[in-house]
């Protein structure tokens, strides 16, 4: 089995959020399962700066995009067993960043249809190319448009995930006529609500949807959570599933990891977890008397939960939580974080910005970790904290619902609540403060924690079936 992964960011090479660290992880997996999985992204300003001297050039050929004729090169790395690609095209890629450019919808159908062109000009024949987000969805669309009649293509299928409905790579309808240059059978898969809407066109094209949890496979049937697509998504549903994301084992692994104050293991939980949790009370001044410590690793910014959380903040620092928040956002969470440890020293830690190594402090120092978002597609952050055997406290959607179960029955790994409000989330943290006290049952809750497999492993294998059945499509 062969398959190309096309993704806008991979770690290590360039990456944002969550997209990023799916796609430095699942090809890594699949390959160990014996599936010939090769990576495709953009080659970032960033990218050939820090990793340039490791690859090699290729070829090169031409992109036509509309009225443009296209320069782009590719280069070669290979890692862990995996092959990736580097599409090269200065005026669209050497820049300071990955996205949030005036002409992100014009630099983004330029990489999905020079995906294919590079297909046609290497020695690779994909089985499956998996497209992911908005920014790779025109690939599905451009390999029906143009390509089914190069051979190596012809019978190729295509997979396109959706990793968060919310960006959907709109646009003005002029796109179609100026960029896009689709043929007008399928000017009409393009457009959608008076706008060109690039993961709809997805949608229509793939031969499979999917997303990053089966919770959210559902959710996005809902107008609540669809942002506009649930009338397409349901009309879709015979090709839609969801298969829950999974960590890197290797790279958040508490046995091993060089970043905390003691490794540990689910046997030796008690020692470990004391060393790292005496680290984040000495970074944050934090008051060294047993408090359960609870922590947030996020943006902030409502759709996280934040409007909730700051209506109960303060009531659990009073009932005797101690509280420690990485992250930044909106203006008005980072200030009341801010008022919050100016007023309650000793008791709240707070850094603003995102520090990649004190987050793995927290995840393995904390005693809970918070997770109370509006709608959360997947999910890592409550299943790095899973792994360090620190306890999520969680609402039920999407890939929460999926990872963390309650302990209610003494089988579950966290705690969890289902309606958005600070009076359920306040009411969830109390349970969880409670059941701290009893020290032995926290300590085998924790154990619990940290067997939960949330490896790529069961991912991988869900994701080779899924190959395997839209090959055998047609």
């Amino acid at each position: 089995m062969k398959v190309l992964f096309c993704t806008s960011e991979c770690v290590p090479y360039a990456a944002s959020g969550g997209l990023g660290d799916v796609a430095g992880s699942l090809p890594k997996a699949l390959v160990k399962e014996g599936i010939d999985c090769r990576v495709v992204l953009p080659l970032y300003r960033k990218t050939r700066d820090n990793y340039g001297s490791q690859m090699t050039y290729m070829t090169n050929f031409y992109v036509t995009l509309g009225w443009r004729n296209l320069y782009c090169g590719v280069f070669k790395l290979e890692k862990d067993g995996v092959t990736y690609y580097f599409l090269d095209n200065e005026f669209y890629f050497n820049r300071d960043s990955l996205y949030s450019y005036f002409d992100d919808g014009e630099r983004f159908a330029f990489f999905s249809k020079a995906i294919l062109e590079m297909l046609v000009n290497i020695d690779f024949a994909p089985d499956i190319i998996h497209c992911n987000d908005w920014q790779t969805a025109l690939t599905t669309v451009y390999i029906n448009a143009y390509y089914r009649g190069v051979e190596k293509l012809a019978r190729t299928k295509t997979i396109f995930t959706i990793h968060n409905i919310q960006y959907q790579g709109q646009y003005g309808k002029n796109l179609i006529e100026d960029v896009l240059s689709v043929p007008d059978a399928f000017k009409g898969v393009l457009e959608y609500n008076h706008d060109t809407n690039y993961m709809k066109a997805a949608l229509e094209c793939a031969d499979k949807i999917t997303t990053v949890s089966p919770t959210y496979a559902a959710q996005i049937l809902d107008p609540w959570y669809s942002h506009k697509l649930d009338p397409v998504l349901r009309g879709l549903q015979f090709k839609l599933c969801g298969i829950l994301n999974g960590i890197d084992y290797d790279g958040y692994n508490p046995r091993t990891d060089a970043g905390i104050a003691k490794t540990f293991t689910p046997d030796t939980i008690k020692e470990g977890k004391a060393a790292c949790k005496k680290e984040l009370i000495d970074r944050f001044n934090l008051a060294d008397d047993g408090s359960p410590i609870i922590s947030m690793v996020t943006r902030l910014v409502e759709h996280k939960g934040l409007d909730i959380v700051r209506e109960c903040m303060e009531g659990l620092v009073n009932a005797g939580y101690e509280v420690v928040v990485l992250g930044s956002g909106e203006y008005m969470y980072e200030e009341f974080f801010k008022y919050l440890r100016g007023k309650y020293p000793g008791r709240v830690g707070v850094e603003i910005g995102f520090v990649p190594a004190l987050a793995r402090k927290i995840y393995a120092g904390s005693d809970m970790f918070l997770m109370p978002s509006k709608s959360e597609p997947c999910g890592l952050s409550q299943m790095i904290a899973l792994r360090y055997g620190t306890i999520p406290i969680v609402r039920e959607t999407g890939g929460l619902k999926d990872s963390v179960h309650d302990s209610l029955d003494g089988k579950g790994n966290g705690f969890t609540f289902a309606g958005y409000s600070s009076g359920e989330l306040y009411d969830c943290c109390m349970r969880a403060f409670n059941g701290y006290k009893d020290k032995e049952g926290w300590e085998i809750l924790a154990k619990r924690a940290m067997e939960s497999d949330n490896s790529w492993t069961n991912s991988a294998k869900e994701y080779i079936k899924l190959y395997e059945d839209t090959v055998n499509l047609w």
